[in-house]
């Protein structure tokens, strides 16, 4: 699995803004791995919908912040991108919320992963035929009538 991500965040009163992109590597998409949702990953600000937050507003003022939540791609879907809206913050925060969310998902990814891959791959092929003492019993009968047949009857 491959994640990417970037945080912008325009000078000012302005919210960051986090664009990542989550993608399975072939061997992934094979396996069929189970997609792994992560509740509580990063913090998502009240009126998300908005791109700034003023001083004394929201989560500026102490306002309780909720969650947003990450996920993995289904094997189906192979990718999965997204652009969330982060709780205002100074120019110097270096996001380390955001990356150990990331490592978080790619941890639980990762067990869910090796599990998958422990489910062996199983092929099986049998073979009955009739029991000697089944063959013996009816041997007499089949060839009475193949010689009754050869002859005419």
């Amino acid at each position: 699995m491959k994640i990417e991500w970037s945080i912008q965040k325009k000078r000012g009163n302005h919210r960051p803004v986090l664009n990542y992109e989550i993608e399975l590597e072939r061997f992934e998409i094979d396996l069929a791995v189970p997609q792994v949702v992560m509740d509580n990953a990063i913090a998502k600000p009240p009126f998300s919908w908005r791109s700034f937050c003023y001083p004394n507003e929201d989560e500026r003022a102490g306002v309780e912040l909720t969650w947003y939540r990450l996920m993995t791609p289904s094997h189906k879907l192979i990718t999965t991108s997204g652009r969330l809206v982060l709780p205002w913050r100074g120019s110097e925060d270096s996001y380390d919320d955001v990356k150990v969310a990331f490592m978080r998902l790619r941890r639980d990814f990762e067990l869910v992963l090796a599990s998958t891959n422990d489910s062996a791959p199983v092929e099986v092929v049998e073979h009955l035929e009739l029991t000697e003492g089944t063959r013996k019993h009816i041997a007499a009968g089949v060839a009475s009538a193949r010689f009754l047949s050869a002859v005419g009857f």
